[in-house]
């Protein structure tokens, strides 16, 4: 039987390696392939965003923080979601890169003219290497359970970086603008 002061101590010692591990994971990311992302995505008539699972709930996150910024901003799949075209950005998330809707997605948007900006662990995988910039997560793939790259579950810090990541653009576009935290606010959302 497990007494409290055990069961603080698990849970403080998960959330420790939780931290040093997404720490370590964010110090990785290369800022030149993040600032390479943030151009794209200011420059696009529009941001489209796709990944599978708790990658796509990451940049889910991205897409509204992007509204907040005044960008036009979809997810693939989403009812409201328009066509693809010339001028529009697709971000997507994939830890091993091959995840096949993803990688569908990001050959069709690119055949109608879209820039893929890709987030993987893995460049040399099929959308690491159509996209026009890739920024590269070292973090366990969610196949890996050997625990080498992370102790957590399945795709967890890669996950949790691409959501770090995606705020970490987010505010870079944010000071880019020189916009007050008062006019984002005024397209947070008012129907809750």
């Amino acid at each position: 039987m497990q007494t409290i002061d055990t069961v603080h101590s698990t849970e403080q010692l998960a959330l420790d390696l939780v931290a040093t591990e997404a720490m370590g994971a964010v110090r990785a990311l290369d800022p030149g392939s993040l600032a390479e992302a943030a151009d794209l995505i200011e420059g696009a008539r529009r941001v489209f965003v796709l990944g599978q699972g708790r990658s796509g709930i990451a940049l889910r996150g991205l897409a509204m923080r992007l509204m907040h910024l005044g960008l036009t901003a979809h997810v693939v799949g989403d009812t409201t979601a328009p066509s693809i075209g010339a001028g529009d950005v697709l971000v997507v998330a994939s830890g091993s890169g091959t995840t096949g809707s993803v990688v569908r997605a990001a050959v069709a948007a690119a055949g109608h003219g879209a820039v893929v900006v890709a987030m993987t662990t893995a460049a040399d995988s099929p959308v690491g290497r159509m996209a026009a910039c890739t920024v590269i997560v070292e973090a366990a793939a969610k196949t890996d359970h050997g625990g080498t790259a992370s102790a957590q579950y399945a795709g967890s810090l890669f996950e949790q970086t691409v959501m770090l990541a995606g705020d970490a653009v987010f505010h870079a576009l944010w000071q880019r603008s020189g916009a007050a935290a008062e006019e984002l606010w005024t397209r947070h959302a008012n129907l809750e």
